[in-house]
């Protein structure tokens, strides 16, 4: 058997644990030989393509990226199988499911609250999450999983931290879980940069009568011609001077 049959055959394989999207993208490959982020746009609908590519390399089947021309002539990316020896096995049939148990001790964890923006959410309105992204690290069996290894997230939070993780230089290249581990979505309480850039954040959520509070926050916000984060940040300043100053 050659290469591409096992390939294939492993492809074949793994097909009934993709999900839609996944399934989408390796059939269209195995019918036409690759798929560009057009096709995966227009005549399937899905406007996040990088996202598609990253379902099917998370079950573990390579996938390489090369540039093809758009219907209007401009270059854009397009997926085609990588070689076998790319093939993760560790990752084959997808990520591994998590059973009811293992969320709720996270839940417990946490507090029922979203690791990065600390928000109070109810268990189904939050997503478990590998602190070091599945793309680096990998899964693990289900008997060596350690809570500490992984997180809860809310939509928005999920969708904010693959988004930076994906733009990553270390996501691209090194895949170095020292360098994830250092990254505030691994650890927003202790990080020293965010996705390899010289950036500090802090998510702040005005929940119940603390509503009436940003209300206020933003009238006021407007009233100096500052956006809501930039006048955070000018009274921050002012009343870290102002501490400075009496001591």
């Amino acid at each position: 058997m050659t290469e591409d049959e096992l390939l294939e055959e492993l492809i074949k394989m793994t097909m009934p644990h993709l999900s839609k999207r996944a399934k989408i993208v390796v059939e269209h490959i195995m019918e036409h030989g690759y798929i560009s982020t057009e096709e995966i746009e227009k005549k399937y609908g899905y406007t996040h393509q990088p996202r598609a590519a990253r379902d099917v390399r998370d079950a573990g089947i390579p996938l390489e990226t090369f540039s093809v021309k758009s219907s209007d002539g401009r270059s854009i990316a397009a997926y085609r199988f990588g070689v076998l020896s790319e093939i993760e096995m560790d990752k084959l049939g997808g990520r591994k499911v998590f059973s009811k148990d293992f969320k709720k001790r996270l839940y417990e964890m946490f507090g029922g609250r979203c690791a990065i923006c600390l928000g109070d959410f109810h268990s189904r309105y939050l997503q478990i999450d590998h602190r070091i992204p599945y793309e680096i690290s990998g899964d693990v069996d289900n008997l060596d999983r350690k809570v500490n290894d992984y997180m809860l997230l809310c939509s928005s939070c999920n969708r904010a931290k693959s988004w930076s993780c994906e733009h990553c230089i270390n996501w691209k290249t090194e895949k170095s879980v020292k360098i994830c581990s250092m990254c505030y979505w691994v650890h927003p309480e202790t990080y020293s940069h965010i996705a390899l850039e010289e950036i500090r954040r802090v998510d702040v959520i005005w929940e119940g009568k603390e509503v009436e509070v940003y209300e206020m926050l933003k009238r006021n916000a407007i009233k100096d011609n500052f956006s809501t984060p930039d006048y955070v940040k000018k009274i921050i300043k002012k009343t870290l001077r102002k501490n400075s100053g009496r001591r």
